[in-house]
């Protein structure tokens, strides 16, 4: 008759999402942290898809300050991994910071994205990666309420 003041939620069918939202946010910090080595070490990249990962990579826009851009990507997907894992075993407090984080990373995505596209005008295949990531994750974030809901 109380409410239950345990920060878990029972075990859910749904947390698959937040399982596979895990696993898609390793392959994001994969692809990060290569590109946080190679500024940091100063090593060219190369495309082997298309061409333009060095005029995408050494553009003024590729870091923040002296931190690469990369960098802060790959916290942002460490953070993403570790609030999905506490998400799928029903910790019920990771999961609006989980979508306000990925809502974050969606924004700078597009953004990201329109600046390659329109100012740089180069692409950069590693870049596009995290692209596809980041809207994976934000589908499956927002489908993940409507699961939710249903299995009520």
């Amino acid at each position: 008759m109380s409410a239950d003041p345990s920060p878990l939620e029972p075990h859910k069918k749904f947390a698959w999402i937040y399982l596979i939202a895990a696993l898609l946010s390793l392959i994001g910090l994969a692809d990060a942290l290569y590109l946080t080595v190679q500024h940091l070490t100063g090593q060219s990249l190369r495309c082997t898809i298309i061409s333009g990962c060095s005029e995408v990579l050494g553009s003024p826009y590729a870091q923040i300050g002296s931190v690469p851009l990369a960098a802060i990507g790959a916290t942002a997907y460490f953070t993403v991994f570790s609030l999905s894992i506490l998400a799928a075993f029903g910790y019920r407090f990771a999961r609006p910071l989980l979508t306000v984080l990925v809502a974050a990373m969606f924004l700078m995505t597009l953004w990201l994205l329109y600046l390659q596209a329109f100012v740089i005008r180069h692409f950069c295949q590693y870049c596009l990666l995290s692209a596809a990531v980041t809207i994976v994750l934000t589908a499956l974030l927002v489908i993940a309420p409507w699961l939710q809901n249903g299995e009520r």
